[in-house]
C-alpha cells in the first residue's frame, strides 16, 4: 500500500527530501502561494506548527502557481515573501504542478486517497488542505476556505500529549 512516505519533492532550496524524513508525525500538506485572498493563512499555519511541532505535527508548503498566476515568483522569491511577510518555519518545497499532466506525484496520490467535494480530485484553488495521519494515510481533505484554525479538533485526534 502506497503511504506518504514514498514520495519526495525539492524543498525551497533545491535539495530532495523524503517524506519518510517525517515518518511517525501528523502532516498538514498544503498548497500555497504568496499573492492569493487565502494567503493570510500562512499566519495560522505558522501557528499550527509551532505550537503543535512538539507534539507530533509537520506542516508542509507546496507553493503553486496554477491558480490566476498568484504564485509568480521563483524559490528565492517564494522563500523571501515566507521569510518576511509571515516568519514562516515549517519547511517549503519548490513550485510544483498540483493538476494535470505534470502534476507533482505526491499530488496525484493526495488527490486520488482524499476526494474533494462530490468525489472530486482536482485542486480547486490554493491552500487546499490534506490531513496525514502518523501512518500516513491521508485522513481528510480541507477547502481553501477552511482554515487551520478550523482544522484544530481534527488535527487534535492526530497528535501526542
Amino acid at each position: 500500500m502506497t503511504t506518504v512516505y514514498d514520495f519526495s519533492a525539492k524543498d525551497i532550496d533545491g535539495n530532495e527530501r523524503s517524506l519518510s524524513e517525517w515518518r511517525g508525525k501528523a502532516m498538514l500538506i498544503v498548497n500555497v502561494a504568496s499573492k492569493c485572498g487565502f494567503t493570510p493563512q500562512y499566519t495560522g499555519l505558522e501557528a499550527l506548527w509551532r505550537a503543535q511541532k512538539d507534539h507530533g505535527l509537520v506542516v508542509l508548503g507546496f507553493p503553486c502557481d496554477q491558480f490566476g498566476h498568484q504564485e509568480p515568483g521563483d524559490e528565492a522569491e517564494i522563500k523571501n515573501f515566507c521569510s518576511t511577510s509571515y516568519d514562516v518555519s515549517f519547511p517549503v518545497f519548490s513550485k510544483i504542478e498540483v493538476n494535470g499532466d505534470k502534476a507533482h506525484p505526491l499530488y496525484k496520490w493526495l488527490k486520488s486517497e482524499g476526494k474533494g467535494i462530490l468525489g472530486s480530485e482536482s485542486i480547486k484553488w490554493n491552500f487546499t488542505k490534506f490531513l496525514v495521519n502518523r501512518e500516513g494515510e491521508v485522513v481528510k481533505r480541507y477547502a481553501p476556505t477552511d482554515t487551520p484554525e478550523k482544522i484544530g479538533k481534527d488535527l487534535a485526534a492526530q497528535l501526542t500529549g
